[in-house]
């Protein structure tokens, strides 16, 4: 079969002469894959002139209600993508990190999008500052979606993951998509772009998909536009100096493969669990997608004197690993990507075995279904490098089932070998020994986008050495391509631009939707509490009456509370405190503020939601006089669940102030307020 791409809206054939693709267990043909005959230029024309106005018609929360019903419609048909990923050499258990894990993404950045973004069309980044002496001059950083497109270039080792991973925080932030996978296993990719076509979820041009190679495409970029790679070092670094990238500045995220280490701590002895979980997470990283993972584990680093006992521990676990076809349940171990892939992992060994590494173990050769001459199959193989300090293991990577034992002497020995690697995506340091623990992570963390802290606490919950968590950063310094994805809002922020604002208050809240202390106040007969969450209005205000507070009031809250803190409560003692007199409970000012503010009746406010950013500024004693005022700070509507009524949070800005108008404390809060049940879709706008 042929594989298509899809551009400017419409599947298109590739060419009869392209490359042939074959199964990576049986070495039979799959497809051919061409790209010939796009026309590029077009494909990111449409990305920018219908893509990217149709993803930036929606908010934030809107975006990631379309991720989640896509990673829904994906995963009802995730058996016939498990079908297809067999033919690339996945075992069932490889297929959950690739397929699974992809939908776990979109399913994760969907959740935190509509936890931890607005529902807006642009992103608030941080507190005003203030710029000026009176307060009329305030800066302020909004991120807005770039008007461009993000071209994906993605490695074979994960057809899926790699594409939705990708897509996830892009398309959140409304920037519209060109995939491109690589042509090993772009039939798996192309099944899974074809049902979220299908699926017609996306808004038109929000995803655009090459089979094939890139053609003149980077020449069609520009500085709105942005490119993310994963891959080979050396095909990255080709790729980031493009003379159009280059001209235009366009970002460039590179996430590269590195040779990626693991530390067994000094004071972990065989028959620990420790040394077990070690163990085990280094015969996982060596046989998990057979080895053909960025954040594989290459460089196994060992206290000399526990050399052999590691050694023998390895041999043992790797000797269980079945290799043949990954449909059988029977078979821990598919092959690698295909037969060329193998020539090449078995040219690295060569080399490895010339700069003096030793091959210490190889697993069996008996396949349990599969073709080893057709397909890509090749036994574990573990390497030991007597001298680790020339080791070529440090600078050659076999892409495969592959590692490499160097053993050390001390702590800094094993810390200059782990940075020998000029940059990784992960290491592991595995200790129960919290010191030892704190000594090798401060030791590493400058060459390491990640570092897996495993021990006897953590080992049952842990994801493992090689598994990139969303909500986490994925990518590291140096060899690894000196580039960050995922990583939680951090990601979503790669495809926003920062602008800072400098402007009045008032501007600042007519730009940001959220009010700002100073900007002028609108106010009300109606109690604001009185209404619903659509007739809010940012900057509507309540000026509460005052209250006297009294020494009775400090003593009955000291009785109620139990806090009989000296300020409060001792005369003598508070005279010689940095207050000079008896003050008032800050918690007390909270709650009298409440009771000056708080309408009692029912209504459409129904709960407190919480309380941030809580500062008291200056002291209220015995006789001071304070005052609150109340105003809508913005307003979040919340997605109803079925039988649920419709609510929003809205955050109030609170502010207390005393008889001379200084202000005493200041703070937000977040109610829960209904909707009027007609409406349910969000009121914001930018």
């Amino acid at each position: 079969m042929k594989l298509h791409s899809y551009a400017v809206g419409a599947w298109q054939q590739g060419a009869d002469d392209g490359t042939l693709v074959t199964d990576a267990v049986y070495g039979e043909p799959v497809a051919l894959v061409s790209s010939q005959g796009l026309d590029f230029g077009a494909m990111v024309r449409y990305a920018r002139e219908v893509g990217g106005p149709n993803l930036r018609k929606y908010t934030f929360h809107e975006r990631a209600a379309m991720l989640r019903a896509l990673a829904q419609y994906l995963q009802a048909r995730k058996e016939q993508f498990y079908a297809l990923s067999y033919k690339t050499g996945a075992t069932q258990y490889d297929g959950w990190f690739d397929i699974d894990g992809g939908l776990g993404t979109f399913f994760s950045y969907s959740s935190l999008a509509r936890r931890e973004l607005p529902n807006e069309r642009f992103l608030v980044e941080d507190d005003p500052l203030t710029l000026s002496k009176q307060g009329t001059f305030l800066g302020r950083h909004i991120l807005v979606p770039r008007e461009g497109v993000a071209v994906h270039i993605n490695a074979y080792n994960f057809p899926v993951w790699g594409m939705l991973e990708k897509l996830a925080p892009g398309l959140i932030a409304g920037v519209p998509a060109i995939v491109k996978p690589a042509t090993q296993t772009a039939y798996l990719t192309e099944a899974v772009f074809r049902a979220m076509i299908e699926s017609g979820i996306l808004p038109e041009g929000a995803i655009q998909l090459i089979c094939g190679g890139i053609g003149d495409l980077f020449e069609h970029l520009n500085e709105q536009d942005s490119v993310t790679f994963t891959g080979s070092a050396a095909t990255g670094r080709k790729l980031k100096v493009h003379p159009n990238l280059v001209a235009h500045a366009v970002p460039f995220n590179m996430e590269a493969d590195s040779l990626n280490c693991a530390i067994l701590g000094q004071s972990v002895e065989p028959g620990d669990l420790e040394f077990e979980l070690f163990v085990k997470e280094v015969a996982r990283e060596m046989t998990v997608k057979a080895g053909q993972k960025c954040t594989a584990i290459r460089r196994v680093i060992v206290p000399k004197d526990k050399l052999e006992a590691v050694l023998e521990a390895l041999k043992q676990a790797l000797s269980q690993v079945t290799l043949g076809d990954p449909r059988r349940p029977e078979v821990r171990m598919g092959p690698l990507v295909g037969a060329a892939q193998r020539r090449d992992v078995q040219g690295v060994l060569e080399q490895l075995k010339a700069q003096g590494c030793e091959v210490a173990f190889q697993g069996s050769s008996e396949l349990l279904g599969g073709d080893w001459e057709k397909g890509g199959f090749m036994p574990p193989t573990l390497l030991y490098s007597p001298k680790p300090w020339e080791s070529g293991a440090h600078d050659l990577e076999p892409f495969g089932p592959v590692a490499t034992l160097m053993p050390y002497g001390s702590l800094d020995e094993a810390i200059a070998l782990a940075r020998r690697g000029k940059g990784s995506l992960v290491g592991s340091i595995v200790t129960y020994n919290r010191q030892e623990a704190r000594t090798l992570f401060f030791g590493c963390a400058t060459h390491h986008g990640r570092m897996l802290i495993l021990n006897r606490e953590n080992a049952q919950e842990s994801t493992g050495h090689g598994s990139p968590l969303p909500l986490l950063v994925h990518g590291g310094p140096g060899r690894a391509g000196a580039g960050e994805e995922l990583g939680g809002v951090r990601g979503i922020k790669h495809y926003l631009q920062r602008c800072a604002v400098q402007a009045d208050p008032t501007t600042l809240v007519a730009l940001s939707n959220e009010y700002v202390r100073g900007a002028k106040v609108r106010e009300d007969v109606v109690h604001p509490f009185r209404k619903y969450f659509e007739d809010l209005e940012i900057g509507e205000s309540l000026l509460t009456h005052r209250r006297t507070v009294t020494e009775a009031d400090i003593v009955n809250f000291a009785n109620l509370t139990g806090d009989y803190f000296y300020a409060h409560v001792d005369e003598i003692g508070a005279r010689d405190s940095i207050f000079g007199k008896r003050v008032a409970h800050g918690y007390f000012l909270i709650s009298a503020a409440a009771g000056l503010f708080v309408s009692p009746a029912p209504g459409p406010v129904l709960a407190n939601y919480g309380l941030e950013h809580l500062r008291f500024i200056e002291p209220v004693g015995i006789g001071d006089t304070i005052q609150a005022r109340l105003t809508v700070k913005s307003k979040s509507a919340k997605d109803p669940k079925p039988g649920e009524r419709p609510t929003g949070v809205v955050t109030w800005a609170v502010e207390i102030f005393n008889q001379e108008g200084k202000t005493v404390a200041l703070y937000d809060i977040l109610t829960l307020v209904e909707r009027k049940p007609a409406v349910q879709n969000s009121t914001a706008s930018a």
